[in-house]
């Protein structure tokens, strides 16, 4: 059994720290290596290790001091993030001009993505390079000042350079969300990027977890108005249910 099997990885690698891809072909010989990768993306996926190159590592091997913000907030509510992404494939369609966002949701989207023949504009390099990964999708990154709590870039580079594209979809991520204050976020210029996005895109499309809810950032980027889907992992409130229905939004 898949299960099994994956269970029994993960406790080595607890147990160990790290291990290699080849030593998992020793200890699985009658396994592919596809087969173990998928093991270790899938155990990635949940939170319980980090891939490097050639095998995997347990997280507890990386000393907390030296993480970065980003990989810490990767790891907070993996499975979440995974239903929203799943949830969020069904609006994904062939040759369309999709803008995915920034953060650690659209980095678990950009997994899911199916090898089509999309167009995609994305603020975040890691998640450029993740669709890469694929063979059909063509990516465009948009330039300007890296952030390290989101590693998405911003500024007056992205916002220029955003004139000149056309959006279908936008896929978008909010740090947090309060019904007085809206879709918010820590980083002017992100919010800025944001605002700019959502006003270009023909369909905006919110992808964020409920531990987002009612948690407020520095800077409002958008409300429920002005956005057409809300993709959770929970079923959200009565009161923002009935303001989502007030302004036309689906929630899935």
């Amino acid at each position: 059994m898949n299960s099994n099997r994956r269970e029994t990885i993960n406790t080595y690698i607890q147990e160990n720290g790290t291990i290699k891809l080849k030593d998992l072909e020793n200890i699985f010989p009658s396994l592919s290596s596809m087969t173990l990768r998928r093991d270790l993306e899938f155990l990635e996926k949940n939170g319980n290790i980090i891939r490097i190159r050639g095998g995997a590592k347990s997280l507890n091997s990386f000393p907390r001091s030296k993480e970065d913000i980003y990989s810490q907030r990767a790891m907070e509510n993996i499975s979440a993030k995974v239903k929203i992404a799943t949830k969020a494939l069904e609006y994904i369609g062939n040759r369309r001009s999709i803008y995915l966002d920034s953060g650690t949701t659209m980095m678990c989207f950009a997994r899911e993505l199916p090898d089509e023949d999309l167009s995609i504009l994305t603020s975040g390099p890691s998640i450029g390079l993740e669709i890469l990964k694929n063979n059909r999708p063509s990516v465009t990154i948009l330039g300007g000042k890296i952030s390290r709590n989101t590693l998405s870039a911003s500024g007056s580079n992205s916002l220029g350079f955003l004139k000149e594209v056309n959006i279908d979809i936008a896929f978008m991520a909010a740090s947090g969300f309060s019904l007085e204050h809206g879709f918010t976020s820590g980083d002017y210029y992100e919010c800025e990027l944001k605002k700019a996005v959502i006003k270009k895109a023909g369909k905006v499309i919110m992808l964020m977890d409920v531990s987002k809810i009612n948690k407020n950032m520095l800077f409002t980027f958008a409300t429920l108005k002005d956005i057409d889907v809300l993709i959770c992992d929970e079923e959200l409130d009565e009161a923002i249910i009935k303001s989502a229905a007030k302004y036309g939004v689906k929630i899935v």
